[in-house]
Parts: C-alpha cells; sequence; structure tokens
C-alpha cells in the first residue's frame, strides 16, 4: 500500500497566521508544489498569487531536495508571504531508484522533484483532497473554485484534456502527435499494445490536477505508477520522440479513460513554447491559470507574457535567485 512508503520528512510548520483570519469552519485546501532551488522563484510568484487571491484557509506543501528548505524559508519570512500557512516537505529521491533512468536523447538531466506528483498521499497524509501544480504558474481565480472541480466516483483525478482545452483552440503548427497518447507511448512494443489503448486518445496534462486522496490511497495509483516507471527502465516503454515531460507517459497509462476533467481556463498553457505571443490579452486576462509550459520560462531571459507573471514575483532577499532580462525588455515595460 502507499502508506508503506517511507522517505517524506516534514521539516516544520509555521502556524504564524492570525487565528481570526482563518475561519475554523472552512474546510482546509491542499496545495502541492514542488520548488527546486534553480526556479524557486516560480514557486514564489505561484503562491504569492494562489495566496492574494482567495479569501480560503489554503495550506501549501513545498516539495524541496536538501539544501532548499533554509532558502526558501528566509525568502517566505521577509516577504508579504510570511502570513501563509505552509509546511516545507524534503523529497527522498531513493524512491525513484530503479525507477528512471538517464536517457541521453532527451538531453536533460532527471529531475527529482517533477516525481513528486506520483507520492500525493505521502506528501498530504491526512488529506482527502489535494491540489497539485507545477512551479511555472500563476493563479489568477480563486482556488478554491479549482479545488470544487467534481470528480466522478471512482476517479482519483481530473486532469485538463489536450485536445479539448482553450489552449488548443489556437493551431499548433508541427504539433504532430502532441496531443495523442502515441507522442508519449511506444506503441510498437508488446506491452503496450496489450493495452488496448488507442493511439489517438487525447493526452492531458500533469502540470495542474486535483486529486481525491481516497481513491488515490483505495487504487494503489502511486504503486501503478511505479510498476510503469520500472517496466519502462526495463524495456522503454515511452515515445522515443516523448512531446513532453516522463512523468506523463505512467499518469497515461494508469488514468486512461479513468479521470475527471478539470475547467480549461484552469489551466491555459503553452505560455512556454514559444517567446511569441499566441494569446489575446483579454484571453490572457480572462485564465484562472496560467501555465509557461516548454523551454520559455518566465523568469528566463526570453518569454512571453512576462509581465504578467512578474506582477506576482517577489525579490529574493538573499539574492540568490533573480530574473534574467535583456536591458531593452526593462525599458520597454510599461
Amino acid at each position: 500500500a502507499d502508506s508503506g512508503i517511507v522517505g517524506f520528512q516534514p521539516i516544520d510548520f509555521v502556524p504564524n497566521v492570525p487565528r481570526q483570519a482563518v475561519d475554523g469552519r472552512q474546510e482546509e485546501i491542499p496545495v502541492v508544489i514542488a520548488a527546486s532551488e534553480d526556479r524557486l522563484g516560480g514557486a514564489i510568484a505561484a503562491i504569492n498569487s494562489i495566496q492574494h487571491n482567495t479569501r480560503s484557509n489554503v495550506m501549501f506543501y513545498i516539495v524541496t531536495l536538501n539544501g532548499t528548505a533554509d532558502h526558501l524559508r528566509s525568502w517566505l519570512s521577509s516577504s508579504t508571504l510570511k502570513s501563509i500557512r505552509y509546511k516545507i516537505v524534503d523529497f527522498d529521491t531513493k524512491l525513484l531508484e530503479g525507477k528512471v533512468k538517464e536517457d541521453p536523447d532527451q538531453g536533460e538531466s532527471i529531475k527529482p522533484l517533477t516525481f513528486a506528483r506520483f507520492y500525493l498521499p505521502i506528501l498530504v497524509p491526512s488529506a482527502k483532497k489535494a491540489i497539485y501544480m507545477d512551479d511555472d504558474v500563476i493563479v489568477q481565480g480563486d482556488i478554491l473554485a479549482l479545488y470544487n472541480t467534481p470528480l466522478k466516483p471512482g476517479h482519483a483525478a481530473a486532469f485538463s484534456e489536450d485536445c479539448d482545452s482553450a489552449s488548443t483552440k489556437v493551431v499548433i503548427r508541427g504539433a504532430g502527435n502532441q496531443y495523442n497518447y502515441i507522442g508519449y507511448l511506444d506503441y510498437k512494443k508488446e506491452r503496450i499494445r496489450k493495452l488496448s489503448m488507442k493511439a489517438s486518445t487525447c493526452s492531458f496534462n500533469p502540470g495542474v490536477f486535483v486529486a481525491n486522496l481516497t481513491e488515490w490511497k483505495r487504487q494503489n495509483i502511486t504503486n501503478q505508477l511505479e510498476k510503469w516507471m520500472k517496466l519502462n527502465v526495463q524495456e522503454g516503454l515511452y515515445s522515443r520522440t516523448l512531446a513532453g515531460s516522463t512523468t506523463t507517459p505512467p499518469l497515461l497509462i494508469v488514468f486512461y479513460q479513468q479521470h475527471s476533467t478539470i475547467d480549461p481556463m484552469w489551466n491555459v498553457r503553452h505560455l512556454g513554447s514559444s517567446a511569441g505571443k499566441r494569446y489575446s490579452p483579454q484571453f490572457v486576462k480572462a485564465a484562472k491559470l496560467l501555465h509557461w509550459n516548454g523551454h520559455f520560462k518566465p523568469w528566463g531571459r526570453t518569454a512571453s507574457y512576462s509581465d504578467v507573471w512578474e506582477k506576482w514575483y517577489i525579490p529574493d532577499p538573499t539574492g540568490k535567485f533573480s530574473l534574467i532580462r535583456r536591458h531593452m525588455e526593462i525599458s520597454n515595460t510599461k
């Protein structure tokens, strides 16, 4: 069972919010965000945007690797975020032994924290429901609305599907199989074919989702995901032209025709796919959540809509993290 997995250490709990500020009858909304040292500013901006746009009782579970906790704590405590409620959880990379392998073709080293989303019941042990989101997002709506996403009976999670999302109404040239299962899984492999999953099935984006953790535990979702990770290490089941993160294929298998959907406006994505602007200002303003998935991150040198993201960014008091900006862009910002 999932509960048998050890290795997560809650480092601290900061209850320094005034008691009267949180209605005791309000349900706690657990929000899980992975925060890696080299992208810490992203997590800070995401947390700031969530906190600012809700009156709900949010508890942030910030998942880090060794060494990031102190940096994160000093950043939070010296800013307007000092009154948020959060736990810092140390991710044990031993959990991934035998389950991931470096792929020279992918050109990037394995990032352990991307797999934190597979271990939600251990990260948030007492919650019945939780929200997971990547660190390259900004929330413009009330997180309570996302938390209240209805999940069908028997469904452990709700994702935003790639084919019907607001983000894909804009045609992406050369996207090919980016939004189908065949873009993520190697259908030449017998083990994949045996699953009888239609190759044209629409994929979904795992960067933002709502999880029913009671159902997740009941179905041993974590164990199922780990099983496919191990099999991929042994047999190479993921597509050689993987359209996205290595976390996506196991999720697509485990949740095949077994997930609910979130409102497409709660994961308006591909803002990081190119440096150009693909959406109208009105559409960006109307989005409940903006997601800079892709190579062009909003804290980097070239990114679309970085001005929208920067409204929520809080400079690092330690000076370790700084935005990479061109002088030209700075002088042109209004």
